[in-house]
């Protein structure tokens, strides 16, 4: 059922995940003057869900413009300062635009601006660029209201004036994106549900086995929690697992649709998953920056370019898992959203100050 989604997994040998759209070429830059562009992706862990959905998405856009190598690089694991030598790399070869996600911006300061003054466009995909980093277009979702849905699908299961603990994980402290879910989980339950008391949120890692021990140690330490709430890929189908290991009945639920996670909410161990939509993110950035090239000599908006998430329950759960069975249903899926965004890109360009 998911074999496709299991390709960009196949390619953990190498550090590089190449993936060459239309024919190779050596016709140099395209741009307005024709000719074949050069470009790629750089994710923070090709091997995770997250990633692998928006170099899906990348390519599919590179493929419908034609006439485009693209290239996608990433880690095995979360390690930024492996990442930022593959993007260093990817400079190299990617001379007429980088889409660029990471899960530590601080580190790609540098390295991006470095990018940009030797003339190569950087949209930011899903992690908002840092001051400094001369890259002043981002791709992302509001991650805060992403936080304040799952909180609001817990409450909508937790009854009447919940009271109890609510213990939340993230992956990755202090990464943007990952920190404000879990500050929108918080704020929600203190505003809507002042019985409850969260805690942490804890350190849950990327990695899927450090990730499962340490919610394995959160279980254990408090046995009566009414949820379990992660905001990461591994989250979602780890705490599924533990909730079956232990016949827990307390609520789990996390992030992205891991092929693991889908069978969570389709089995109801999961009451939900919050998708991010990442193949529609790649896509986005991927397709915004080809035509920038192409018909604006490079020139990127600017401001942070709002891509929505949604939620996957038991009322849907059929439909997401034929989504996923491919990166042509993807397309197919998300034709319409993307029709939409691409038609009128004002809409849905914010002040780059105000993402979260």
């Amino acid at each position: 059922m998911h074999s496709r989604l299991r390709t960009l997994s196949a390619a953990l040998g190498a550090l590089v995940l190449l993936s060459a759209t239309g024919c190779g070429s050596d016709d140099g830059p395209g741009g307005s003057g024709g000719g074949k562009l050069d470009m790629g992706i750089a994710v923070a862990n090709i091997s995770l869900n997250f990633a692998h959905e928006m170099v899906l998405g990348a390519e599919s856009a590179a493929d419908h413009a034609g006439d485009v190598n693209f290239k996608a690089v990433g880690p095995p694991n979360t390690d930024g300062p492996a990442e930022v030598q593959l993007f260093q790399n990817l400079t190299a070869r990617a001379k007429d635009g980088i889409v660029l996600e990471n899960l530590d911006p601080p580190i790609f300061t540098r390295p991006a601006a470095r990018a940009v003054d030797q003339g190569i466009p950087i949209v930011a995909l899903d992690t908002s660029p840092t001051d400094g980093s001369k890259v002043t277009f981002y791709v992302g979702n509001d991650n805060y209201a992403l936080g304040e849905l799952m909180a609001k699908e817990a409450l909508k299961r937790l009854g009447d004036d919940p009271k109890g603990e609510i213990v939340v994980g993230v992956p990755n402290p202090g990464t943007p994106v990952l920190d404000n879910r879990a500050k929108g989980i918080a704020d929600t339950f203190e505003k809507e549900a002042p019985g409850v008391k969260v805690l942490g949120p804890f350190q849950t890692y990327s990695d899927p086995g450090q990730n499962h021990s340490s919610w394995s140690s959160q279980v254990g330490a408090h046995p009566k929690a009414l949820a379990f709430l992660g905001v990461g890929d591994a989250d979602s189908y780890n705490l599924a697992k533990i909730k079956k290991e232990k016949n827990g009945k307390w609520l789990t639920a996390g992030f992205d649709v891991d092929p693991k996670t889908l069978d969570a909410v389709k089995d109801g161990s999961n009451f939900v998953a919050i998708d991010p939509q990442h193949f529609l993110k790649g896509y986005l950035s991927t397709a915004m920056l080809i035509d920038s090239v192409r018909d604006n000599d490079g020139k990127l908006p600017d401001g942070w370019f709002l891509s929505p998430g949604g939620v996957v329950d038991s009322s849907n759960i059929d439909e997401i898992i034929t989504r996923q069975k491919s990166a042509k249903a993807a397309y197919d899926w998300y034709k319409p959203v993307i029709d939409k965004l691409l038609g009128d890109q004002k809409a849905q360009l914010k002040p780059l100050k105000d993402a979260r």
